[in-house]
């Protein structure tokens, strides 16, 4: 059969129409489901962001609906993105007054791998400047080799500048009235010689291990021979003290005197640990091998049956967490069990005289929110200063960026994420939101009754669904019933 030329040209026009309404119809479809990383240029850019081709859309909306499950719920390893209603206004937007801490394990990661939607969660508010921060009792390694390692497995780009462990305030005690620069401070954790490095790093000079005792007397703890450490111990700065040789009192100038210990992250050798920082607590005055003459008494009227109150080197605890998530169907044991099961022989060493005196940061005390409101006021000030925004004058005439005016934390354990968040009061009036998501430690099914100040502010499925809830609340979204809904 033989087309006339116009005949051929309006066959043509057909043709091109058919396929651009094709076209903008798989797009648009496409759109409400695209993850920010792809998105967010076409946002910022208007007309210029250019059509993908028809197979390519439909095969990408065929990944994105993959994920969901019997009756509209995403399963297990499902890719969830940002709806194109987010209301970005572009990446040069300074940052806004509210901003996220995150915990890491359970909300973030699982062990090693990452939660669906949380990289694409960290690279959304890296490109529009939205303050946050990693906040985790976890530890056990320098920031800048756990950041390293974050950046590698969520694919963003992190520094030290948005990240706190439970160690992290640890290094305010260097500093300071009081301070352990140059004193002598036993630290111990789940790897004697990385504990060490890291205090080295943030500046105590004198970083003693209880392997550094036992090899110096190996009597200390009569059940493992010395060399079955993996670690080879270092030499003590000074002898022990041992009364049943020493001629003369214990001297700070001649002699090995503790002047604090610090749990860093969960103990491997509980039986030594316990059994040397029991030793101390009941030193005189933190010298190993002495008994002082106050316990169980109480001659100086401090109460407490004397225990504890003769200079005792002060114990530290970098977190409290009894339970973490791991790769075991059912959450392990932290190091909030290893403080519960010190405290409970402690109890019983002391016949109930008195209870064990010592210091927790991390989650959910009050310091270590402090302290990431802090960090996380001037990442937002060194971002404003870097864009020449605007100095305001603010609280009590502090000339600086205003107080963030919400911070949402996103954590999966009632007993730190949440209690720490809800019981938090900020010396600059910004409000603590907890937000629980399910990919971590709370479970439904284990009976994880939620009330009080284990009570999160909303419950939602995973990083990605508490990041959305939250910019609905701030504006940045026309959800449902004015953005205070969830999808």
């Amino acid at each position: 059969m033989a087309f006339s030329l116009d005949s051929v040209k309006f066959l043509n026009g057909v043709a091109i129409a058919v396929r651009v309404v094709l076209t903008v119809f798989v797009c648009r479809s496409y759109l409400r489901g695209l993850t920010t990383s792809s998105l967010a240029p076409c946002l910022t850019s208007g007309l210029r962001c250019s059509f993908i081709s028809t197979a390519t859309a439909a095969r990408r909306i065929r990944v994105v609906g993959d994920g969901l499950g019997r009756g509209g719920r995403r399963g297990v390893g499902s890719v969830r993105g940002f709806k194109s209603d987010m209301g970005v206004r572009g990446r040069e937007r300074e940052p806004p007054a509210f901003a996220f801490a995150f915990d890491i394990d359970g909300v973030l990661l699982h062990v090693a791998k990452p939660i669906p939607g949380a990289p694409e969660v960290l690279k959304f508010l890296n490109d529009y400047n939205i303050p946050f921060i990693l906040l985790t009792n976890g530890g056990g390694k320098h920031e800048t080799e756990r950041v390293k390692d974050l950046s590698e497995r969520l694919g963003v780009p992190l520094s030290t500048d948005n990240f706190v462990q439970s160690h992290t305030p640890f290094r305010d005690l260097v500093e300071g009235p009081g301070s352990l620069r140059d004193k002598t401070v036993l630290v111990t954790g789940s790897d004697y010689e990385k504990c060490r490095a890291i205090f080295k790093e943030y500046g105590f000079k004198n970083v003693i291990t209880p392997a550094d005792i036992y090899a110096a007397d190996p009597t200390i703890f009569p059940f493992q021979p010395p060399h079955t450490f993996t670690t080879p111990p270092q030499p003590l700065p000074k002898p022990l003290y041992n009364e049943t040789t020493a001629t003369s009192p214990p001297s700070a100038d001649t002699h090995l005197k503790v002047d604090a210990m610090f749990v860093l992250n969960d103990p491997r050798d509980w039986a030594l640990d316990i059994q040397i920082i029991t030793d101390l607590l009941l030193s005189h005055a933190g010298f190993p091998g002495t008994y002082s003459p106050l316990n169980n008494t109480d001659s100086n009227g401090g109460g407490g049956g004397g225990w504890q109150q003769d200079n005792q080197p002060p114990l530290y605890f970098s977190n409290a967490d009894l339970l973490w998530s791991a790769n075991y169907p059912l959450p392990r044991f932290g190091q909030g069990a290893f403080q519960a099961a010190l405290a409970g022989l402690w109890a019983r060493v002391t016949g109930g005289g008195g209870e064990l005196r010592r210091t927790s940061i991390g989650k959910p005390y009050g310091e270590t929110y402090r302290f990431a409101e802090r960090v996380l006021g001037d990442h937002r000030q060194g971002v404003l200063k870097a864009m020449g925004g605007h100095q305001h004058q603010h609280q009590q005439g502090v000339v600086g960026s205003p107080p963030l005016g919400r911070v949402y934390m996103v954590g999966d354990n009632p007993e730190s994420d949440i209690a720490g968040a809800n019981g938090h009061v900020s010396e600059q009036g910004t409000e603590w939101v907890s937000v629980l998501v399910k990919t971590g430690v709370w479970s439904e099914s284990r009976g994880g009754r939620l009330e009080g100040g284990l009570k999160p502010k909303v419950v939602v499925d995973d990083v990605m669904a508490a990041v959305k809830w939250a910019l609905r609340k701030e504006g940045w979204a026309q959800g449902e019933e004015g953005g205070e809904g969830l999808r």
